[in-house]
């Protein structure tokens, strides 16, 4: 009857499923990357529930309130209009989220997609793909998103495309590189010798055992997509007010009334800083903890 206890109790306190057992690993061997992660899920929770967590419009002016330093009413103080900072910085974390993943997303499926491809046809495709995507990194990412939003206008859509292409093309060696191991695999020439279509062994074979290198490289490319959004924002390039972002909250107000209130500048500067070095810290928990040539050095 003990044994039958223990075996119990020992079922109890396993963990249910995969992402359980994750979880605990990832507390377990990477605490800074565990708090990081919780840090990131607060940040997605302010992003998408910014209009029932805002205490005022994101716009909402009151005069009489001008140049407020932090306090019980105003937490993060208020700007040279008297809009509140904290409601802002949450709206713009919301434009983050949305920009972000939006950009991320899209970089990570042309990443995908070329990576896979080139990585398992090899061959010239192969050769000819890669020198195409040499000559795209020598090319400035700045720059290029200058020169296209100057041309296209500034605005969501703009961004999101741009920083998508030209991140997915550049991350698409990331995965090309995975690809090529895992298609000298036993599985893969087994499939390959029964006869399965490219498209299954892509699908059902090499996608699969590609998927820890595609999850870190969405989270990091996360983190450079917030930052150079908020430095188009900061240059005037990014999405137009009123509408409220970080970048624009430290090159608008921010940089004005920096002795005023210095406040203006410091709280949309912690919430990128903390937000952006978060999501880096967690992208590198996990690259740790899913790829299997980081194990050996742990």
């Amino acid at each position: 009857m003990a044994s039958v206890a223990d075996t119990q109790a020992v079922a109890v306190h396993r963990p249910r499923g995969p992402i359980a057992a994750f979880t605990q690993r990832l507390f377990r061997e990477k605490p800074l990357g565990a708090a990081c992660a919780i840090v990131f899920l607060a940040f997605l929770i302010c992003g998408i529930f910014a209009d029932l967590l805002a205490p005022y419009g994101m716009n909402q002016i009151s005069p009489l309130n001008r140049l407020k330093p932090p306090s019980l009413q105003f937490p993060f103080g208020t700007d040279n209009l008297g809009r509140d900072v904290f409601s802002r910085c949450l709206y713009g974390a919301q434009l983050s989220v949305i920009i972000g993943f939006c950009a991320a997303g899209l970089a990570t499926v042309i990443s995908v997609v070329l990576g896979i491809l080139t990585g398992y046809l090899g061959g010239k495709f192969d050769m000819i793909t890669q020198r195409f995507v040499d000559a795209w990194m020598s090319f400035p990412d700045l720059i290029i998103l200058i020169v296209v939003v100057s041309v296209l206008g500034p605005g969501m859509p703009q961004i999101i495309g741009t920083l998508g292409l030209l991140l997915g093309i550049a991350g698409s060696r990331i995965i090309r590189s995975a690809v090529v191991s895992v298609r000298e695999n036993m599985y893969v020439h087994a499939a390959q010798s029964t006869g399965a279509s490219t498209f299954r062994i892509l699908w059902r074979h090499i996608l699969p055992n590609v998927m820890p290198p595609v999850i870190v490289l969405f989270t990091t490319r996360l983190g450079v997509v917030i930052l150079v959004e908020s430095g188009l924002s900061f240059l005037g390039l990014g999405v137009p007010p009123p509408a409220p972002t970080w970048g624009g909250m430290l090159s608008g107000a921010g940089r004005t009334f920096m002795y005023q209130g210095p406040w203006l500048a410091l709280a949309p500067g912690l919430c990128l800083t903390v937000v952006v070095y978060a999501t880096n810290m967690f992208g590198d928990a996990l690259r740790d903890l899913l790829d299997p040539r980081m194990r050996g050095s742990r």
